[in-house]
């Protein structure tokens, strides 16, 4: 989600200008006074004219975000984005994997696309078969990123490959 803006707010008897940032499972309040909400704690959501108005815990908020009421009520109430979303991977995505996936999570998410096992040097390559992609960039197990961003050629496959840490 990563919203951010600056607006008078008041959380129960707190009040004043803050700046306050929506992350996909938490509101985060900084300024006058500080304050955080994970979202699924916040209940009774409702923009109210220019205001945001909810409550967490005992506390009645509302963030004054002018115009931007409607859409910050929206993203609050939407549900956070599966793994596999962030991932990019869709039913039929073909999703190529090297190695153990040892995450529950990340075994889940890469099963909504189609898997295949593939036999790749530990650091990976394009699996696209674009004859120029000379693509070699690492993947690392804990930070799992899709190959078609880092391939010259925008390659049309998403590919993981897993390199063992530094020493092992």
């Amino acid at each position: 989600m990563g919203r951010e803006a600056r607006c008078a707010a008041s959380w129960g008897a707190r009040s004043g200008e803050v700046t306050v940032h929506l992350d996909s499972t938490e509101l985060t309040v900084r300024g006058a006074f500080r304050a955080r909400a994970p979202l699924a704690s916040l209940r009774d959501r409702r923009a109210d004219g220019d205001a945001l108005r909810f409550r967490t815990g005992a506390h009645e908020v509302a963030l004054i975000l002018g115009p931007a009421t409607p859409r910050w009520a929206a993203a609050i109430a939407k549900p956070p984005p599966t793994l596999a979303a962030k991932l990019g991977i869709a039913a039929g995505t073909r999703v190529l994997t090297l190695g153990t996936i040892d995450d529950d999570g990340l075994a889940a998410a890469l099963a909504t696309g189609t898997s295949s096992r593939a036999s790749l040097p530990a650091t990976g390559r394009c699996l696209s078969g674009a004859s120029r992609c000379g693509s070699s960039t690492p993947f690392v197990v804990s930070v799992v990123r899709p190959h078609r961003a880092a391939c010259p050629e925008r390659c049309p496959v998403h590919s993981w490959a897993a390199t063992p840490p530094a020493g092992e």
